[in-house]
């Protein structure tokens, strides 16, 4: 009997919106016997490679997982490198605008250092028309804290008697996230062998589909996204719904 052919990817139903959590950098360096950042640095080329793969297969909206709220409690040493590659990035970033991919950045931007704060408002600015891809780097980021944060918001505007709170609802709360210009994810993706959110896009996914895999993040391929794709065009996504 002749083998099935493997299913192939449709292109007429790419999911609009993806998000990644970018895991697996330490164990992949730890397995080289190189030091942790050696695989940070290898996980931001990879992010880039993916970026522009999704642009190209025309994903609208790519949200990654760069550094969470509890990233802080890493060694100081590995949080100055994640902020370093961050820096370089930015920096580098301007050579990109021929790829119409804009950047857009979400997470509590306050605490973060001023010069990469100005730093991602320069990206920002400088790719605020493309048309492209929309590509969001999730920085200092926690799906709880963003939850209280848009609880905050509209707590201020009971408060000042702008709103009454049982006219409080789910739009409200999405419109005061961070992700309030975006559609939420259709597909996320965690790489490395891990099976949780981590405090990524809670509010967001509730009803998205998941892929996991035991490749790690510095090892991840469009082929492996193809895949991931494939897994997601293959469910049958009923909201609830019969």
């Amino acid at each position: 009997m002749a083998k099935k052919s493997n299913p192939e990817m449709d292109m007429s139903r790419i999911p609009c919106h993806i998000g990644i959590i970018m895991d697996g950098n330490g164990r992949w360096a730890k397995k080289r016997f190189l030091p942790r950042t050696a695989g940070h640095t290898q996980g931001a080329s990879v992010f880039k490679s993916i970026a522009r793969y999704c642009n190209k297969i025309g994903v609208k909206y790519l949200t990654v997982y760069a550094f969470s709220t509890e990233n802080w409690k890493r060694p100081q040493d590995e949080v100055d490198a994640i902020m370093n590659l961050l820096r370089r990035y930015l920096k580098d970033s301007t050579n990109f605008k021929s790829e119409n991919i804009k950047l857009k950045f979400v997470g509590d931007l306050e605490v973060l250092p001023q010069d990469i704060r100005d730093l991602i408002d320069n990206a920002e600015h400088e790719s605020e028309n493309a048309t492209g891809l929309v590509c969001n780097l999730a920085v200092n980021y926690g799906g709880r804290d963003e939850v209280v944060h848009a609880v905050r918001k509209l707590a201020k505007k009971v408060k000042d008697g702008e709103l009454d709170a049982d006219d409080i609802s789910e739009q409200m709360i999405s419109d005061n996230c961070y992700t309030n210009y975006m559609p939420d994810p259709d597909l996320i993706i965690r790489p490395s062998g891990e099976f949780r959110l981590s405090n990524f896009l809670l509010w967001q996914s509730a009803y998205s589909e998941f892929w996991f895999s035991n490749v790690l993040w510095p090892d991840f391929k469009p082929k492996h996204l193809d895949e991931a794709i494939i897994a997601y065009q293959q469910r049958d996504r009923r909201f609830g719904g019969v």
